[in-house]
């Protein structure tokens, strides 16, 4: 068989049993990686460890998966600007968040006759959006209705310590602001106390005087 070392070098092609030494010199398993390789291609490894990294990696893969959401946004053709500008705003935030957007043109009556009206506000969107997403399904024309998939620039996972890091960080100008907040306040008392301590003495008793019997 070929043995691969536990660094991944090439120790050449060996008997069983060599490999079988190798491996109990080494405190370490003896794996055979590709059976259908000729010879058959064998590695020295901690095979205890290969199986949790690779349960670790299959678990990670499956979050990322099951975490992909594809939100929806329904369109008019002849969308007005303030509603077009809402619908990108909610479009942008779904992107951000690492979810992927459906959007959709829908068509009434002789607009079913312009069909250049959905694609050309719908490249309009994804130029506007670049930054945050890209075409994964480009404009096509699905009965009455005009579709095209928006996904994010970026991992669900990033996005996600993005969101956790704003957060800590409002968090902790929230803190800041409540501390100089009680500091200000603690301020104004102590100068209230201390005017108000003044008033009661009088000006008579800050005035010395010097009494010869």
């Amino acid at each position: 068989m070929r043995l691969v070392g536990p660094a991944g070098e090439q120790v050449g092609i060996v008997r069983i049993e060599d490999a079988l030494r190798l491996a109990q010199e080494a405190d370490l398993d003896l794996v055979e990686v590709a059976p259908q390789a000729r010879p058959p291609v064998a590695k020295l490894m901690d095979y205890g460890k290969f199986k949790y990294e690779a349960a670790q990696k299959a678990r990670e893969s499956r979050r990322n998966q099951s975490n992909a959401v594809i939100k929806e946004m329904k369109l008019r053709p002849k969308i007005d600007e303030h509603d077009y500008e809402t619908k990108k705003g909610h479009v942008v935030r779904f992107l951000k968040a690492g979810d992927k957007v459906k959007i959709t043109i829908m068509f009434r009556g002789r607009e079913q006759s312009r069909p250049e009206l959905g694609f050309n506000l719908l490249r309009r969107l994804a130029d506007d959006v670049v930054e945050d997403g890209v075409v994964e399904f480009a404009p096509k024309q699905d009965g009455r209705n005009m579709i095209m998939v928006l996904g994010p620039t970026r991992k669900k996972s990033e996005a996600r310590v993005e969101v956790e890091a704003a957060k800590a960080a409002k968090a902790a100008t929230r803190a800041a602001n409540a501390e100089a907040e009680r500091t200000e306040q603690a301020s104004l008392r102590a100068a209230a106390a201390e005017k108000k301590v003044t008033k009661k003495r009088g000006p008579s008793d800050n005035i010395d005087a010097d009494i010869d019997v």
